[in-house]
């Protein structure tokens, strides 16, 4: 054979200087082989994540054993090749040193011919502990590095953190809703190649113009080649052609050949088209015959971040094949502690959920990783753009000549990895950096800088510009031009002086708004703070008591016992969830109770936070809310929780995300207005209802009136006084509702109370379900004799509802469908729901 290759199995692992192999699984780390051994206990359950900090301070070591055939001896080339190593890791093949990696986001890669032999071959790689690592780099440098995630302490470490010294996940060291868990090992796949002959070791589709009449690209083709070779380049996609002779020198070289396809099918995000892929085939042929040969998925499409200055600032949006996309998604952290857990179902499970929810982005946050290539390929299947960040995030990083120059080469690494991905919109040098570090602006940001001399301040500022200035720019504009770069999110523009940190609330760049939550601020307050493009903004919850007793035992079930805060990363976090339930909602009447009066809480705060930006359209262009999921069960900002559990917050993001919005204000306290929110790229006509019903649903006043909205717009379509609307009604006993019809069919509905959860006397409901007749017990309705607030639905099985956690008025039914979780490529299947089990917020309150 011209080219083999053999997937390196059946490893071992130790810790170093110990007798026992245990077996491990690759890819995989550590904690995950301890507990497959039996070696530990699950890392999640209760305060187990105190007992395991051990596991850091260790080396360990991995091995396998070759049987290599003697054509291995015969090879032109032979290299080992791990994709992931985390993160300081030793490589031997036979007792032989032959690599050292020092980053866990970079594949590794190294000759090993001369060193194999026929028969039994040692593979051994040692991890040298990224805490005994990195603790005298600490020292050496002098004086500490801001890394206020760096949870230290609990590793027993004291103040010392070390997390910026090692290109190694951040959140492994911990975050404000995720353990400390320092893995090491072999997480990706690792692999030995052989081959003889000439090779495509890369192909890069460069989209240089795509609209619909054609899709100008050019493929550049790596090859690397063990001695010179003459033969032709063939690259063909969608039945056409496109051929060139090739002359290649040893070593690895770059062949490019000019595409024109006629009438693309173009790759669109979900609401404005089919995320449509198309296939490009790279072949070398030599006398007729494809000797290397390799295919590549992509999408046509253009994507551009538009920054044009206008009267209040500059805007912030994504134009898609020319089309303006109002950005609707969330911030996507990495799904497990332990990374290699997550299986394709799990990718998928989120992704449909994200696309369900009617999303059309996520971002890859930058304390995470860059994800796996399932992550993204599925983002391309399903239509979800990505904001693809660096990994860094609220630091400080060393600037030294090695480190940069390992940044440097892990950005060109994962550009080149992702960039014939179409999700990918836009790349992202860090999380929240410039605004924490705030150099131009004395007295703002985070108070880092001030702990600092002048002179070691202007020197970790030029550090960070070389990183984020320079060596990132500078690998996208080179590997991947068709897509912008952003330095960090949030910041306002590029201008080096105190117009660029994001420090407030501007009319240009992107904005985390923190001050619900952080700054205990009202849920109002979203209606006030909303900037061009808001790239984080969050309000936490629980999961649900099933996910609850998956860490905790009955007697844990109290706030402030020791596993609940324990599983509760952000200090204060519980107390504030109860503070804030204080101002909103009636008492829950047990803990139980107030697992789910939390979710409702999470998602009335993200409606009020969602429908604001998208009332503000155009003005506001995004909004990607923290957080979509969770990488360990835990109380958090999550909408979906560890098991893949959908919260009423996912529901609530369902609703808000929809196509056709309508939302209804009467913030300033004198005057009512309905908004009509259409991400249509076509004029809407319809009839707008609105009602003011009394608690018993029947109907006290009643408009009716046409409604034109033009394509992606947003309008009030409907205005009143509040005091003329309630006539010295009760505010407390009323409530109104909102209708938009189109052809006889309902195409959005919401309630308006004018008081809050907390105001409105609650009477136990009799709920009713009764199955839809002809649905084969696929769909049901639910009716109630009073009003009912959040219906909560739960079944049996694993699995979504097409609503949950809604309001039902007396007279009103709700048609509801059931969806089974799916597995394999299957992502919702329509179900009759076992073990039904229908109710309300009155069930939860004293």
């Amino acid at each position: 054979m011209k080219h083999i290759q053999l997937k390196l199995d059946n490893w071992q692992f130790r810790a170093c200087g110990e007798e026992e192999w245990l077996p491990a699984a690759v890819p995989g780390t550590v904690h995950t082989d301890l507990l497959r051994n039996e070696r530990i206990p699950q890392p999640f359950y209760g305060k187990n994540e105190h007992e395991l900090q051990w596991i850091d301070k260790k080396d360990w070591e991995y091995r396998t054993v070759l049987q290599l055939e003697e054509k291995w001896q015969h090879r032109a080339c032979t290299e080992l090749v791990f994709k992931g190593l985390d993160t300081y890791a030793d490589v031997y093949v036979n007792d032989v040193h032959v690599l050292s990696a020092d980053n866990m986001f970079r594949a590794w890669t190294v000759n090993v011919k001369g060193l194999l032999r026929t028969g039994e071959n040692e593979i051994r790689v040692r991890f040298r502990s990224v805490v005994n690592e990195d603790l005298p780099k600490l020292e050496q440098l002098g004086y500490a590095l801001p890394a206020p995630n760096d949870q230290s302490e609990l590793g027993g470490l004291g103040g010392q953190q070390i997390s910026i010294f090692a290109r190694k996940a951040p959140y492994h060291y911990g975050w404000d809703w995720g353990p400390r868990f320092l893995t090491s090992g072999i997480w990706r796949e690792a692999v030995l190649e052989g081959r003889d002959t000439v090779a495509i070791t890369d192909v890069y589709i460069r989209q240089n113009v795509v609209n619909r009449e054609e899709a100008r690209v050019t493929v550049l083709v790596e090859v690397d080649a063990p001695s010179g070779w003459n033969g032709l380049l063939r690259i063909s996609s969608g039945g056409q052609e496109w051929m060139k002779s090739a002359a290649v020198q040893p070593g690895k070289q770059t062949l490019e050949q000019e595409v024109v396809l006629d009438q693309p099918r173009l790759w669109w995000c979900n609401g404005l088209g089919a995320p449509e892929l198309t296939v490009f085939r790279a072949e070398l042929l030599e006398e007729g015959k494809a000797v290397a040969q390799t295919e590549v998925t992509t999408g046509l499409r253009e994507i551009k971040l538009v920054r044009k200055p206008d009267d209040r600032g500059a805007s912030f949006y994504f134009e898609l094949n020319g089309v303006r996309v109002f950005a609707k998604g969330a911030n996507h952290i990495p799904n497990d502690s332990f990374s290699t857990e997550v299986t394709e179902e799990r990718y998928r499970h989120e992704i449909a959920s994200a696309a369900a929810s009617n999303m059309n982005m996520l971002r890859v946050w930058g304390g995470g990783i860059y994800e796996e290539e399932v992550f993204y390929r599925l983002c391309d299947e399903y239509g979800l753009l990505v904001w693809q960040d660096f990994m860094f995030a609220c630091s400080m990083y060393p600037g030294d000549g090695p480190f940069l120059e390992n940044v440097r080469e892990e950005a060109v690494y994962n550009v080149r990895r992702l960039r014939n991905h179409p999700c990918i919109a836009l790349w992202c040098g860090n999380n929240e950096m410039d605004s924490a570090w705030s150099h131009y602006e004395e007295n703002m940001g985070w108070g880092w800088k001030e702990k600092f001399s002048p002179e070691i301040r202007e020197k970790l500022w030029k550090d960070y510009e070389a990183v984020f200035h320079r060596i990132l720019p500078e690998a996208v504009a080179a590997c991947h031009p068709d897509v912008d770069y952003w330095a960090s999110s949030p910041m306002r523009d590029l201008t080096h002086d105190l117009n660029q940190h994001a420090t407030r609330i501007a009319g240009e760049g992107d904005v985390h708004y923190w001050g619900v939550w952080h700054g205990s601020e009202p849920f109002e307050n979203y209606n006030v703070k909303v900037g061009r493009f808001m790239s984080e903004y969050g309000f936490q919850s629980f999961p649900e008591l099933k996910s609850v007793l998956s860490y905790a035992e009955d007697r844990d079930m109290a706030l402030e016992s020791e596993v609940m805060l324990a599983h509760q990363k952000n200090g204060r976090g519980n107390l504030l969830i109860k503070e804030y339930m204080d101002i909103y909602l009636p008492q829950p009447k047990d803990f139980s109770s107030f697992l789910y009066m939390s979710q409702i809480l999470q998602a009335e705060a993200m409606r009020v936070a969602i429908e604001s930006h998208r009332r503000n359209k155009p003005y506001c262009m995004g909004t990607l809310y923290w957080q979509m999921n969770d990488c360990w069960p835990v109380a958090s900002w999550a909408s979906m929780d560890y098991y893949g559990r959908w919260k009423a917050l996912q529901y609530t993001a369902r609703n808000s995300y929809k196509e056709l919005l309508l939302s209804i204000d009467g913030s300033d306290g004198n005057t009512l207005k309905v908004h009509a929110v259409s991400d249509r790229q076509e004029a809407f006509e319809g009839e707008l209802q609105v009602r003011l019903h009394d608690f018993s649903g029947a109907v006290l006043q009643e408009w009716s009136q046409p409604v034109t909205l033009a394509a992606d717009a947003s309008d009030v379509v409907f205005t009143t006084g509040l005091d003329g609307l309630l006539e010295g009604r009760e505010s407390g006993r009323v409530l109104l509702t909102a209708s938009l019809l189109a052809e006889g069919r309902l195409l959005e509905h919401k309630h308006h109370y004018f008081v809050s959860t907390k105001e409105i006397a609650l009477t136990p409901p009799h709920l009713t379900v009764t199955e839809v007749p002809g649905s084969g017990g696929l769909s049901f309705k639910v009716t109630s004799d009073v009003l009912a607030r959040g219906v909560y639905l739960t079944t049996e099985e694993e699995g979504i509802f097409s609503d949950n956690f809604f309001d039902l008025l007396p007279g009103e039914t709700k048609t509801v469908e059931f969806f089974l979780r799916g597995s394999g490529e299957a992502d919702f299947v329509p179900a009759a729901p076992k073990g039904l089990e229908i109710r309300s917020m009155a069930d939860y309150v004293e």
